[in-house]
């Protein structure tokens, strides 16, 4: 162990898989935790067999979406149907500290691996549960995925255009807030073991995440009776009055968000806009006004109108793609993107974790590993001879990589 590491004393049963799990094991690992990802033979997470657009990295045409979740962590490759994976399993949870996985409701329990079975071995360990709907309700047997949850909560129907159809955020949003929500439980209840000795059993569903990373809007509508209604120019967010928004300009896109009308009709140098400086009027107005504002800004350079607004202290921002973000000054200067080595993907480049650490920073030590990659190692490492392992791996109730 080292004291560089905060978590490096934190061992994690992974059985996760796709996005909300892995990430959430993923974070843990960038701070040193000890991770485990429990995988079927040959074919592992699901993640590893899908992709975006048909494209593959590297040679050994690794999967992205696989890649960004899974770094700093170490495979055990295990039929999870065979009794004596479950043996396995059992007496490698004497020594962890947290379970994670978030297969449907009961599937972990019909198997053996719920957390009564592991808490009956192992009083202080943790087992974190991640789901779509909950363990229980009229949704539980509803396939939890993000694109769905943001249908269900509200945010697709909030965002775009009033005269679209409602738009999800472009990004596997909802499992990215469970995901976070699930380390924050995880870290609450190892600190809580510190002071009692005990484990406990976490539940963290995307529905209720979603939900409650939409305080304000939820608060809103509820006190007042009164959904949201978007406006037709497709301002940033529903709830907001004018110039809040998008706007074009003659090479790209900026955004502005609450600023002193006044201050803008000046840097846009049209005096007759300020007869909507009336908070109502701004509101109820919003979609002529936005179109007022389009009408100039298009004719500004990106660069030019992002000078002049920054300038008299208007919150503005440019509109960029992921490769123009990736390349961002700022962006640079947090160092915010980094790559690793893959055996048979070659270079990968990667977001950097994102919390800064002084005395126990986060890294990256592992690329995302190959099913089965370190069996060998993790089943040793917990007390199996070399002759039991190589009856494993004859057996079919564990499997390494064909090449190792």
């Amino acid at each position: 162990m080292t004291l560089s590491k905060a978590l490096a004393d934190v061992t994690v049963l992974d059985f996760s898989h796709l996005l909300q799990g892995p990430f959430c094991t993923q974070l843990l690992a960038d701070m040193g935790a000890n991770i485990i990802k429990v995988e079927r033979p040959g074919v592992g997470d699901l993640f590893r067999t899908m992709t975006f657009n048909n494209k593959w990295v590297g040679p050994g045409r690794e999967s992205p979406n696989f890649l960004a979740w899974n770094r700093n962590k170490r495979s055990l490759a295990l039929d999870l149907k065979a009794p004596e994976a479950r043996e396995i399993l059992l007496k490698v949870a004497e020594k962890v500290d947290v379970v994670v996985q978030n297969f449907r409701p009961g599937v972990m329990a019909r198997l053996g691996f719920g957390y009564e079975d592991f808490a009956r071995i192992n009083p202080r360990i943790i087992y974190c549960t991640g789901s779509g709907y909950g363990i229980s309700g009229p949704y539980v047997s509803r396939p939890g995925q993000d694109m769905l949850i943001q249908g269900l909560t509200g945010i697709a129907a909030a965002t775009g255009r009033g005269d679209g159809p409602p738009v999800p955020v472009g990004a596997g949003f909802s499992d990215q807030i469970g995901a976070m929500n699930m380390v924050y439980g995880i870290l609450t209840a190892l600190y809580w073991r510190e002071r009692s000795g005990r484990g406990q059993e976490i539940n963290v569903d995307l529905l209720s995440g979603m939900l409650a990373h939409q305080g304000q809007e939820m608060l809103m509508a509820m006190n007042f009776g009164e959904d949201f209604e978007r406006p037709n120019s497709g301002i940033g967010h529903p709830g907001m009055e004018a110039p809040f928004g998008v706007y074009p300009t003659s090479d790209g896109w900026v955004t502005i968000a609450m600023s002193p009308f006044k201050k803008l009709v000046g840097v846009l140098g049209d005096d007759s806009l300020l007869e909507y400086d009336d908070p109502k009027r701004l509101f109820d107005e919003r979609d002529e006004i936005w179109e007022k504002i389009a009408a100039l800004t298009k004719t500004w350079t990106m660069k030019d109108l992002m000078e002049a607004m920054l300038a008299v202290d208007i919150w503005c921002g440019e509109i960029k793609t992921h490769l123009q973000a990736a390349s961002d000054p700022q962006v640079q200067h947090l160092d915010a993107i980094t790559s690793y080595e893959h055996p048979t993907a070659g270079t990968v480049k990667v977001v950097a974790p994102a919390v800064k650490m002084s005395e126990t920073p986060a890294e990256i030590t592992r690329p995302a590993p190959r099913v089965g990659e370190h069996s060998r190692e993790l089943l040793a490492e917990f007390g199996w001879s070399s002759a039991e392992i190589d009856a494993f791996f004859e057996r079919g109730v564990a499997a390494e990589p064909e090449d190792a």
